[in-house]
């Protein structure tokens, strides 16, 4: 299971607003409040919903150690090499977002 401070920091690691993460997981903002204080009693679903969409955004839960190696942890997902984005001398207006 993951942690409410894997949560907040999964979020924060990706830049995303609890609203946002509460639209894309399809939870209202309170449900997610509540997970990221640690309260997971609720609706059973809640936790997965939350796990997935920040999965799908790249995040990697990693599980706790044994005492030497830490605790539970967050990452980012390795990028690929399709995730380099426009290289600079493909920029032109038609690419300007």
């Amino acid at each position: 299971m993951i942690t409410a401070t894997q949560i907040r920091g999964a979020r924060a690691m990706i830049g995303m607003s609890i609203e946002e993460l509460a639209a894309a997981s399809g939870l209202p903002v309170e449900t997610v409040t509540a997970l990221e204080n640690g309260e997971f009693a609720g609706e059973p679903h809640a936790l997965f919903d939350v796990r997935s969409t920040l999965e799908a955004h790249g995040i990697i839960f990693l599980s706790s150690g044994n005492q030497d190696e830490g605790g539970p942890g967050i990452r980012l997902r390795a990028r690929t090499v399709s995730d380099d984005g426009i290289r600079p001398e493909n920029l032109n207006a038609a690419n300007d977002d």
